[in-house]
C-alpha cells in the first residue's frame, strides 16, 4: 500500500507553519501546477496535474482548518506542544482581517477555464523513441534499483544513447537544470515541485518508473540539503 502523504510536504511548509504560512504554500503549489505553469508546460498530463491539484486542495483543506489539523497531527504524534486553541483565534482573526479568499483568487487568478492547451501530453512518437543496444547487466541494474541518484540517472540516460541536448528536446526542460539534477546541484535547483516535474519527465523519457524515480530522487534531495 503506498505510504499516505504527508499534507505539510504537499504544501512544502514546516509542521508549525502559521495560517499565513499555510496560505502561501497553497498558493505557491497551486501556481505551479495549474494548467498555465509555463515549469509544467509539456511535462505532465492534464489528468496527473488534476492528482496533484487535488491532494493539493485536501492537504489545504485539512491543515487550515485548526480542528482538523489538529487531529491530522495528532494521528501522526506532530505538534504535540502546539497551542491549537490560541491557532483557532488566530485563524479567525486571519479570516476577518486578511479576507484570504479574495486574496487566494487574486494570487491564483480569477480565469476558471484556463486554457488546457498549455498541458500538451507527451505522445508516443519517433522524437522519443530510444534506439540503443541493450546490456543485460545494465538492464538488471536499473530493475533492481530504487534509490535513484544524478549519477545514475546521468549512467542510465547515457547508457540508452540519450544525448543532454536531445534530453532537453524530449522533456522540455533546460539542459542547465538538467545538468543540476544530474549533478545534484542543490543550491541551484528550481523549487521542490518543478524539480518533481523534471525529474518525473526526465524518467518518463528513459521508460523508467517516473514515479518512482521522482521521489526517490526528491528524498535524495532531501537528505543532501539536511
Amino acid at each position: 500500500m503506498e505510504k499516505q502523504k504527508n499534507y505539510y510536504d504537499v504544501l512544502e511548509i514546516p509542521p508549525t507553519a502559521s495560517q499565513e504560512e499555510i496560505q502561501q504554500g497553497y498558493v505557491r503549489a497551486k501556481n505551479a501546477y495549474s494548467l498555465d505553469s509555463l515549469a509544467l508546460y509539456s511535462l505532465m498530463t492534464k489528468d496527473e496535474c488534476d492528482s496533484i491539484l487535488n491532494l493539493i486542495e485536501e492537504a489545504y483543506s485539512i491543515i487550515s482548518d485548526p480542528m482538523k489539523r489538529q487531529q491530522y497531527d495528532e494521528a501522526r504524534g506532530l505538534n504535540k506542544d502546539f497551542n491549537y486553541h490560541e491557532r483557532l483565534r488566530a485563524s479567525d482573526n486571519f479570516k476577518r482581517n486578511d479576507s484570504p479568499d479574495s486574496k487566494l483568487d487574486a494570487q491564483l487568478g480569477t480565469d476558471k477555464t484556463p486554457n488546457e492547451g498549455n498541458v500538451k501530453r507527451i505522445v508516443a512518437s519517433k522524437k522519443f523513441a530510444l534506439d540503443y543496444q541493450e546490456n543485460p547487466e545494465m538492464e538488471e541494474r536499473i530493475t533492481q534499483t530504487i534509490d535513484y541518484t544524478g549519477d545514475f540517472l546521468k549512467e542510465v540516460r547515457e547508457y540508452k544513447n540519450v544525448d543532454i541536448l536531445r534530453m532537453s528536446e524530449m522533456t522540455k526542460v533546460s539542459k542547465t537544470y538538467l545538468k543540476y539534477i544530474e549533478d545534484e546541484a542543490i543550491t541551484k535547483l528550481p523549487a521542490t515541485v518543478y524539480v518533481r516535474g523534471f525529474v518525473y519527465q526526465y524518467a518518463k523519457c528513459l521508460k523508467l518508473n517516473p514515479e518512482m524515480v521522482a521521489s526517490s530522487y526528491l528524498n535524495r534531495i532531501k537528505e543532501l540539503k539536511g
